[in-house]
């Protein structure tokens, strides 16, 4: 996996201007997006995954999108926590900060609903 080129991922943040405090920090091999605290993207290579919920994957599914998934020595490992975003959304900022915003929404719900075990 990669981070992706560096001209994708200016593009992209360049898209999403509108989302608050939104930063792009390295993760798992790849960029993290953040807003207010909150990853709810990530980009791996030249593609763009958002964060999903139970609510917002049949709309991913309806776009023929298809969840992050990697190699491991002995399977393949879906991570259906972030569906990619579809070429033609990329290319239309509005449908793109729309999809973003719920991104975060989706985003926010799962760390309210799983937050990280405290030492």
């Amino acid at each position: 996996m990669s981070a992706g080129s560096s001209s994708f991922v200016a593009f992209i943040v360049e898209q999403l201007v509108g989302m608050e405090q939104l930063q792009s920090k390295p993760f798992f091999g790849g960029i993290g997006l953040v807003s207010c605290d909150t990853q709810f993207a990530m980009l791996m290579g030249n593609t763009l995954y958002f964060a999903v919920s139970d609510a917002t994957r049949p709309q991913y599914e309806q776009m023929g999108s298809q969840c992050f998934a990697y190699n491991t020595k002995a399977r393949r490992v879906q991570v259906k926590k972030y569906f990619e975003v579809p070429a033609e959304v990329l290319e239309d900022p509005t449908a793109l900060l729309t999809l973003a915003q719920q991104a975060l929404e989706a985003a926010r719900q799962a760390k309210t609903n799983h937050p990280k075990a405290r030492a």
